[in-house]
């Protein structure tokens, strides 16, 4: 679903629900209004209780990925009225559309970014000034972005996911967000 579509399906049908599976600081950082948060790694433990929902269901991260991820879990309970909002947030932040913003962060994305680079960058001057062997460091972080690009995962992503900063002002209570969002 496109990102003018699901605009269109909010002022249509009061009944869509948005359920946004990135972590709980990313959804703080900026998501779309009546958007419910349950992060992907904590989806399956609720999964039965979402494929009850009544109506269209929305699946919403920052690029697509990890919507499509929780789609397929989700589909294969047996539930159909759900969709993918296409290039995510990152979609609809493009188009100018309306979001709410609890808190502004680092994106988990740029994060990563920094994290590597600044783990090449240290490695690199430290084989040429320290030791040799110290080369080693880039080359890890080198096939790690490789095999992240390759497999569309990514390991220091989801460790920098489990940081504090990145939980959220409050804990992430997603018993009761999965109730609200039945309601």
């Amino acid at each position: 679903m496109k990102a003018l579509e699901l605009k269109t399906l909010l002022a249509t049908d009061p009944s869509a629900r948005l359920l946004d599976v990135r972590t709980a600081s990313e959804f703080e950082n900026a998501h779309i209004r009546g958007a419910y948060n349950v992060p992907l790694d904590q989806l399956n433990e609720h999964a039965t209780e979402v494929r009850s929902a009544r109506g269209q269901v929305v699946l919403i991260c920052q690029s697509g990925r990890r919507a499509q991820q929780a789609e397929q879990l989700l589909r294969a309970g047996g539930m159909a009225n759900i969709h993918v909002l296409d290039g995510g947030m990152q979609a609809w932040v493009a188009r100018q559309l309306p979001v709410n913003r609890v808190r502004a962060r680092v994106s988990l994305e740029r994060q990563v970014r920094i994290a590597a680079g600044a783990m090449a960058a240290l490695g690199g001057f430290g084989a040429l000034l320290i030791t040799p062997w110290l080369a080693v460091v880039p080359a890890i972080i080198g096939s790690g972005l490789v095999f992240a690009g390759l497999t569309d995962t990514c390991a220091m992503g989801m460790l920098l996911a489990r940081l504090p900063y990145n939980r959220g002002a409050a804990s992430c209570d997603t018993e009761t967000i999965v109730r609200e969002f039945l309601a």
